[in-house]
């Protein structure tokens, strides 16, 4: 039995890697998502270019503007003279937003009364734009208070600014919020799935176009032996691959692990259970490779979409939350993003583990029973 699949495994790994190309697909392409997601995919808003159209002109206003220029956030292009050159500006995408303090903003504030200040924000990105209005607000409350204070220890007569409450934040795990922690652990996760997925699903198939599983049939060799035989050599490549990410992310892109190696690596071992299982099952019930690789994409990309890798799951409709539960993918990624950037161990990721555990078994065992079929 075990020479058996020995051979087995020397015949996968030889049809699978004859083929210089195929090695660039299996080893470079999982380098190119990593890239993507740590210099361009980016939720960070910073330096949003931005149009200042000052009405009042005065002391006041200047201060004003040049709290949200320090800021950081903001990144003034050009001052605009009337609203025509604002709407321009914004219809052609050269800002996205525009300061605009009224007339008589200064002798507002200086006589005690409301002073009126609009912000502008190209709506088109509604996640862009509500950070933006997100951060105009608070530059503002920041310098209203600041106003407040002044009249108050002008009018008090003393030295001394009145009590206020000062607000501190702590953002746990993510330190930073960097948006590059979050996207490139969730990278393994998806590239894993994709790999594994598309060699296992045109492992079966494969032997079906070019006729050699007649000669298979007659053979000795069981049908565990020849499931061991045609998986193991993919998990092995699904390994590889999380070593190559994990790599890149921590030493490249100095995304921190935080916690326990080992148990990544058998929450990984779960997880391709289950994707080998999903790709086995969809090479047995496909006639051709082209069948195989459309059937794994009408299952990939659904399963990336529901896995809270790019969107909270806490979002979505009721009814789509409960069909998560039927996504590995779901699971894996928050074991993922749990050792990664919580350092949290098994006494807490316990329920994703067992829940891969199950979904493996059941899919595995749905496969081996289609091929025994198949063989019968």
């Amino acid at each position: 039995m075990v020479e058996r699949i020995q051979q087995m495994l020397v015949k996968e790994f030889i049809q699978t890697f004859r083929d210089p190309k195929m090695m660039g697909i299996i080893f470079m392409m999982p380098i190119v998502p990593v890239l993507v997601f740590g210099y361009a995919v980016t939720t960070d808003v910073r330096h949003v270019k931005t149009a200042i159209h000052d009405l009042d002109n005065s002391v006041v206003s200047r201060e004003l503007i040049s709290r949200f220029e320090k800021s950081g956030y903001f990144e003034i292009v050009e001052y605009v003279e009337d609203d025509d050159r604002a709407t321009e500006m914004i219809d052609r995408d050269e800002v996205k937003a525009v300061l605009r303090i009224h007339k008589g903003f200064g002798e507002s504030l200086r006589a005690g009364r409301t002073a009126e200040l609009q912000v502008i924000v190209d709506g088109t990105d509604s996640n862009t734009a509500g950070i933006v209005l997100d951060y105009s607000s608070k530059i503002s409350l920041r310098f209203s208070q600041k106003v407040l204070m002044t009249r108050f220890t002008r009018i008090r007569g003393m030295a001394q600014e009145p009590g206020h409450v000062t607000l501190e934040t702590r953002a746990w795990f993510n330190e930073n919020l960097e948006s590059r922690n979050f996207y490139v652990p969730g990278v393994i996760a998806i590239i894993v799935m994709l790999i594994t997925l598309m060699l296992t699903s045109m492992a079966v198939v494969r032997e079906k176009e070019i006729g050699t599983m007649e000669q298979i049939m007659v053979t000795p060799i069981r049908p565990l032996e020849f499931i061991l035989g045609k998986t193991v050599p993919f998990a092995l490549i699904g390994y590889a691959d999380v070593v190559l990410i994990t790599v890149i992310g921590v030493f490249w892109f100095e995304v921190p692990i935080r916690g326990s190696l080992p148990l990544l690596f058998g929450a990984t071992s779960l997880f391709l259970m289950t994707t080998l299982g999903v790709g086995l099952l969809i090479s047995t019930v496909s006639s051709t490779q082209q069948q195989a690789m459309m059937s794994t994409f009408f299952f990939y990309f659904p399963a990336v979409l529901l896995s809270g890798f790019m969107f909270p799951i806490s979002n979505m409709p009721m009814v789509i939350q409960w069909f998560t539960y039927l996504n590995p993918l779901r699971y894996f990624v928050v074991i993922i993003r749990g050792v990664f950037l919580k350092g949290v161990g098994l006494e807490i990721l316990w329920p994703q583990m067992a829940a891969l555990a199950i979904m493996g078994v059941a899919t595995l065992w749905m496969a081996s029973s289609r091929f025994q079929k198949t063989l019968a």
